[in-house]
């Protein structure tokens, strides 16, 4: 199959379009390199990419720009069969500080995707979601029917893009699925992540600095489980015009994941804290009964496990990867 993957040089985008080459599909790659982190990992991605597609049957092609330009991406969907849109300006406090770069990426971006799709007739759009869109808890887990209040910029370009996405489907009768992940993480993930950085830190025997007192929770979700979901959306139509939570249920409050990050690299470490920012949300926790009704998703690590294997990669990979950490 001809798939595009806006945003492909990201963390997800990159993961997706890997794992498409090397299953033998024809993959173009879509992305502006902006420099929200250090670039050097992008460019890991799209090495991991071009790498699959010289050991396999599939092919890769990586176009530089932007989901904004409306005239480059109708040239791109056209001909292509689905479409993974990944693309997006991330980051809760960047979108604080940049609310109109944030929905220009993200509301007008997605716009240009769904129109050339529209005219392309591709056979699907899974768009890339966020948990951010939920805001508030009002009860906990989150379901598709919980009301949608988010408290930054980014939730709302996100929530705008899903109701482009849905209007599309009911509207024009394209076939979409918005998926809402849960705090993505894993291998080449951003290195501004708690993760990363507490992983980092330990590492080079620093503390993990936890923002606020550390109740704060989170449902952290590794990113193979994310790769299953919307690789079954290649061909599975089931899910059309709906909107998913993609999660782990396992929430973990950011204080035991400090904790845990470091009893795994050095005990004696002791946990510091710093102010936390307004715009970071209380709590996160999906409810995946829908993802597993409609595609039978089904998470494959708790937090602990994904930890583990995550501070495996970091080590073997920490000549290029933590450098970067360091200066982002």
């Amino acid at each position: 199959m001809n798939i595009l993957v806006t945003g492909g040089a990201g963390f997800i985008g990159g993961h997706l379009a890997e794992s498409f080459t090397r299953a033998g599909h024809d993959v173009t790659v879509l992305d502006n390199l902006e420099p929200f982190y250090d670039l050097g990992i992008k460019k890991h991605n799209v090495q991991a990419a071009r790498d699959a597609a010289a050991e396999g049957d599939g092919s890769y092609e990586f176009v530089e720009g932007s989901a904004t330009d409306a005239t480059l991406v109708d040239d791109l969907v056209a001909g292509t069969d689905v479409v993974y849109h990944q693309a997006a300006q991330a980051g809760v406090r960047t979108s604080v500080e940049e609310p109109l770069k944030v929905n220009r990426y993200n509301v007008d971006g997605t716009l240009n995707v769904l129109e050339a799709a529209r005219d392309a007739d591709v056979d699907r759009v899974v768009n890339a979601s966020s948990s951010s869109v939920y805001g508030k808890p009002e009860y906990l887990p989150y379901d598709e029917d919980h009301p949608n209040e988010p408290v930054s910029p980014y939730g709302v370009s996100k929530l705008a893009g899903e109701h482009y996405v849905r209007v599309y489907n009911e509207i024009y009768g394209l076939p979409t699925v918005s998926l809402r992940y849960f705090t993505v993480y894993g291998p080449r993930m951003r290195p501004n992540m708690a993760i990363s950085n507490f992983v980092s830190r330990c590492l080079r025997g620093e503390p993990p600095v936890v923002y606020g007192d550390g109740a704060q929770t989170r449902d952290f979700t590794y990113i193979d489980d994310v790769l299953s979901a919307n690789e079954t959306l290649l061909t599975d139509g089931s899910a059309d015009g709906e909107v998913m939570n993609v999660g782990s249920t396992d929430n973990i409050d950011i204080l035991t994941l400090a904790e845990t990050v470091r009893d795994a690299i050095d005990s004696d470490l002791e946990i510091e804290f710093a102010d936390r920012h307004d715009s970071d949300a209380e709590h996160t926790h999906a409810d995946i009964s829908k993802a597993n009704d409609l595609i039978d998703y089904e998470p494959t690590r708790d937090i602990r496990e994904g930890v583990d294997e995550f501070i495996d990669w970091y080590r073997a990979n920490r000549d290029w990867y933590e450098p970067l950490v360091l200066n982002s």
